[in-house]
């Protein structure tokens, strides 16, 4: 089974973007941190059992020579939803059932966080970003929420929009009522009930 993690917000300039976001839904991001493996730093936000994370290519990491993740290499535009990420206990069982391959298993580690996510090599998001990303948090080890504030917002509603969007919603392992699919153009929405009202991004 597939669990909703966390959302992929992408930007083009993470301390402006947190500014904007903040403003919009009433409370603070937190600092995440930086990515060196793909060149990207980000912030992020705790919403009780899922974070938002707040991301972008870090203008002052070292070149990588490789691509970034989430497409970044290539998002121009305002901040806005990029990819979704499920997580599973088992990423090696669960490769094989996607129906949509999702890439190759990274092991990464930041602090005392390890995880092992899937990257497609060339930093594409398949299915325009519709086929979630995978994430094992390894045994043992904290998980982004343990060390989040809870911010008081709450996801309503995550939409996937696709033409393929049936396709995934009768192939993929995940009960969440949160998660809709809609067949139609590629893109997302987001829908937050915050301090501030309903937020949908």
């Amino acid at each position: 089974m597939l669990t909703l993690d966390h959302i992929a917000l992408a930007c083009t300039d993470l301390v402006g973007s947190a500014e904007l976001l903040s403003q919009l839904i009433g409370v603070p991001l937190q600092s995440g941190g930086k990515h060196p493996r793909y060149g990207t730093h980000n912030m992020l936000l705790g919403m009780g059992d899922l974070y938002l994370e707040l991301i972008a290519r870090d203008p002052d990491a070292t070149p990588t020579g490789r691509p970034a993740w989430f497409e970044l290499d290539h998002f121009t535009g305002p901040m806005r939803p990029a990819n979704w990420i499920c997580r599973t206990p088992d990423l090696k069982a669960a490769l094989p059932r996607m129906p949509v391959g999702p890439g190759p298993a990274v092991p990464l580690t930041r602090g005392d966080l390890a995880w092992d996510i899937t990257v497609p090599d060339d930093g594409s998001l398949p299915l325009d970003g519709a086929m979630p990303t995978l994430i094992q948090w390894a045994d043992g080890t904290r998980h982004p929420l343990d060390r989040l504030t809870d911010s008081a917002c709450r996801l309503q509603r995550w939409t996937v929009s696709h033409p393929h969007a049936q396709m995934l919603q009768n192939s993929l392992p995940l009960v969440d009522r949160r998660v809709q699919f809609v067949t139609g153009l590629a893109c997302f929405a987001m829908t937050l009930m915050t301090p501030r009202g309903i937020v949908t991004l």
